[in-house]
């Protein structure tokens, strides 16, 4: 896949909006590993090769396990994830998949598990990924091969 454009220099506004959301997202009170597991597997959802790379690297520096990682696209055919896991990547996907809603269950389970402020932060984390895909693929935004 060839890059279309470099988005940061044809309007390095979007950057910094992205940016400042980003700084938002790495001061919540949610595990590291979890804040990957969920932009990981959002950009598995809407098929963002670069973010998929990109946060699968960072999880793995932050010792997020191999197995894990590969079995994330069906973690709940897996016994690898926590229930609060489990609770906050159905929220992910819920929030992903906006057009479906996010069901009263799923809101009410993440909620028992984090408590309103962090359901918030969770959210949020959704939110910030998704806007990442959103400029990634339509401008090709290349993975880096290792």
């Amino acid at each position: 896949m060839k890059s279309r454009m470099d988005i940061n220099k044809a309007e390095p506004g979007i950057y910094l909006a992205m940016s400042a959301a980003d700084k938002v997202v790495k001061g919540f009170d949610i595990d590291p590993k979890l804040k990957e597991l969920i932009k990981v597997r959002v950009s598995q959802v809407n098929g963002c090769g670069y973010c998929i790379n990109y946060h699968t690297k960072d999880a793995l520096a932050l010792g997020e396990t191999n197995q894990r990682l590969f079995a994330l696209s069906a973690w709940w055919e897996t016994p690898f994830f926590t229930e609060e896991e489990q609770a906050a990547l159905k929220l992910a996907e819920e929030v992903t998949r906006i057009s479906h809603g996010v069901s009263d269950d799923t809101y009410q389970t993440a909620l028992k598990f984090f408590g309103e402020q962090k359901l918030a932060q969770l959210i949020f984390i959704a939110i910030t990924i998704n806007s990442w895909n959103r400029v990634a693929i339509p401008v090709h935004m290349v993975a880096e091969h290792d």
